[in-house]
């Protein structure tokens, strides 16, 4: 299984990015999908997850204005974000965990810098 994600770059405060991650190889029909970032000095945290089944959630400082959404046909995932502030500038990354009978299966994507600039 192998996650690529794309559509990172620089922004201004207030604009709009979106970003893209297309899966590869071997999905369980029963899976999550998240995005999570990491900014310099800090830890990675959730920023978006959206389940098979569709349930999603979403991490507290960015409802409101970042959207996830996913089209199994094409098995990619999306982050549609908009109102960007400085402080979400971060890598993103894609997270793909497999559910199933044995153990889940979590995979990474390579990561996507989104810079926001004031």
């Amino acid at each position: 299984v192998q996650l690529q994600a794309s559509g990172g770059g620089l922004v201004q405060a207030g604009g709009s990015l979106r970003l893209s991650c297309t899966t590869s190889g071997s999905i369980s029909s029963m899976n999550v999908m998240g995005w999570y970032r990491q900014a310099p000095g800090k830890q990675r945290e959730l920023v978006a997850l959206v389940t098979s089944g569709g349930y999603i959630n979403y991490g507290g400082s960015v409802e409101g204005r970042y959207t996830i959404s996913r089209d199994n046909a094409k098995n990619t995932m999306y982050l549609q974000m908009n109102s960007l502030k400085p402080e979400d500038t971060a890598v993103y990354y894609c997270n793909l965990v497999l559910l199933g009978l044995g153990p889940n299966l979590a995979y990474w994507g390579q990561g996507t810098l989104v810079t926001v600039s004031s």
